[in-house]
């Protein structure tokens, strides 16, 4: 089976680059990069030069283009932050469910459709069983809250979300949704790499929270591996 992988910063120059040969593929949505061996397509969701921003982010020429070249499952891996104490950074989380109640992208501009989202248990389930297997250490549900970007949230944002979610990003809700539009499995690992913003008392740098998700990279590249391995 081949595999869709979405990643950010931290998993260029890893194996997924290996023995990939990158390919444009053109959709009707615009034109992804696609680096593709035998058993993964991988995109970097920002962009082959890490140039394109969260708010900027071609979703819909994404999964479509994964659709394109044959994928049915899809992993992706996020950066978020920590909205409860309890989830300390640097840690794994693999989300149950998710918010996203404002900016959502779909598939469904020309006729009425009403999804209700979920994102794949089998798969959930899967990425869950192989980091027991290679005892790797994961939060085993949480509950993802998107919100825009590019800019990092509020207090008074954190202050509210917290309430609703136990992490918070940028990406993740959007490649579920359309995902799940395209029928495709989506289930995501997320590497918890700081507090959000005033959970903790250190003010936030997003370069030491880069410099933080390299320390749980081998861990997430490992658990991403095995889980393909597992899903051939």
């Amino acid at each position: 089976m081949l595999v869709g992988v979405i990643g950010g910063s931290n998993l260029y120059d890893t194996f997924l680059f290996a023995q990939a040969r990158r390919k444009s593929v053109a959709t009707s949505y615009g034109v992804a990069d696609v680096y593709q061996n035998e058993s993964i397509a991988f995109i970097p969701r920002h962009g082959s030069r890490r140039t394109i921003p969260p708010h900027m982010i071609n979703y819909r020429a994404n999964l479509a283009a994964l659709q394109a070249v044959g994928v049915r499952k899809v992993v992706g891996v996020c950066m978020v932050g920590s909205l409860k104490k309890a989830i300390k950074p640097p840690t794994i989380l693999i989300p149950h469910d998710y918010v996203s109640l404002w900016s959502v992208p779909t598939f469904f501009n020309d006729r009425v459709e009403h999804l209700t989202p979920l994102l794949d248990q089998s798969l959930r389930e899967h990425l869950i069983s192989t980091a027991r297997k290679n005892k790797i250490r994961v939060h085993e549900k949480g509950v993802y809250v998107q919100t825009s970007g590019p800019r990092l949230e509020t207090e008074a944002e954190i202050r509210i979300l917290k309430n609703y979610g136990d992490v918070v990003g940028m990406t993740m809700a959007s490649e579920a949704t359309l995902a799940q539009e395209l029928g495709l499995g989506y289930a995501a690992v997320c590497t918890v790499d700081n507090y959000a913003n005033g959970i903790a008392k250190s003010p936030l740098d997003f370069r030491k929270i880069l410099e933080d998700a390299a320390l749980h990279k081998e861990s997430v590249v490992r658990l991403v591996v095995k889980s393909i391995e597992g899903l051939r």
